[in-house]
């Protein structure tokens, strides 16, 4: 079986499930086009399927994201890997704040540690170093298992890499927005940085908040204000990229979604997508059957370039 593995967990397959969307009112339709029963159903199948890795944090839906999760863990009987992360609020002037958001977390999930903990944003007023102390930390006092940072660059990476090391930590994880219209990940270095280290790029919004599932077009966006306008920089090259992801997908028998998903897993990346539904978890699990051939992939990087 293919897997991928983050530094101090077990290896898993190279797919991970999002859950940004549960209990998220102001970029999603939580509560209108989808309910509780919905995203346990999801996670069910997502659990069938061989989905083994969750991410959450305390932002999404104010909390609500980690109590869903927290509570379809509890009722499955099952155990798989729990990542959360820590958001750097303008009030945590201090260092310190990180454990007591990390204890919040495990108090909302219901766990007594997490497996994978990370920094949500290289926010001040605390300087990454003093949040990279308190990474360590929490790996040290044993509320989680690795730890890492998101939506850091290449040269904030190394530093909190660099504190981490001091304290013999590891630094696992580095989640980003990567996908087909947002690159720059791997054309600044760092995409090959985190691989050189052994640590594991988590790619967020692997299908570009839906404009690579093959279902929206210029004329018809995705909704929502930051989703429709997201890659409207870009828009030049989505019409042409959405061409050349149906007829990949066409060879395969699959959907314009799974090959961008097997795109990221093929470049060395851990993806996690979100699902509402059971259907968009089944489906983002199709991507794991995939393999796309070296012409595909040469293809798929000239049309995103």
């Amino acid at each position: 079986m293919e897997t991928i593995q983050i530094p101090g967990l077990e290896p898993i397959p190279p797919l991970g499930l999002g859950t940004w969307q549960w209990g998220d009112t102001l970029f999603w339709d939580y509560g209108k086009d989808y309910k509780d029963s919905d995203l346990e159903a999801a996670f069910k199948e997502s659990l069938a399927a061989g989905i083994r890795l969750y991410d959450t944090a305390e932002v999404y839906g104010r909390g609500k994201s980690e109590r869903l999760l927290g509570q379809f863990v509890r009722a499955c009987g099952q155990r798989p890997l729990i990542v959360s992360k820590c958001f750097p609020f303008p009030w945590r002037f201090s260092r310190k704040s990180l454990i007591m958001a990390l204890r919040g977390s495990l108090r909302r999930l219901g766990v007594e540690r997490l497996d994978l903990y990370l920094l949500h944003w290289p926010w001040p007023p605390v300087p990454l170093e003093g949040w990279a102390e308190s990474l360590a930390e929490a790996y040290e006092l044993g509320l989680a298992r690795a730890v890492g940072v998101s939506n850091c660059d290449l040269a904030q990476t190394e530093r909190v890499s660099r504190v981490l090391a001091r304290h013999n930590v590891k630094l696992a994880a580095n989640q980003l927005e990567y996908n087909l219209l947002e690159r720059r990940p791997e054309h600044s270095g760092l995409l090959e940085a985190l691989r050189a280290e052994g640590a594991v790029l988590m790619a967020y919004s692997p299908l570009g908040m839906g404009w690579l599932t093959g279902k929206y077009s210029l004329q018809n966006p995705p909704t929502g204000v930051m989703r429709g306008r997201k890659y409207r920089a870009k828009e030049s090259k989505i019409p042409g990229l959405i061409r050349v992801l149906q007829e990949v997908a066409q060879a395969h028998e699959a959907t314009p979604a799974q090959v961008a998903l097997r795109w990221c897993i093929q470049k060395g990346t851990l993806p996690i997508p979100g699902a509402k539904t059971p259907a968009q978890a089944r489906a983002n699990a199709g991507a794991l059957s995939l393999r796309l051939s070296e012409d595909e992939m040469r293809l798929l990087d000239s049309a995103s370039a």
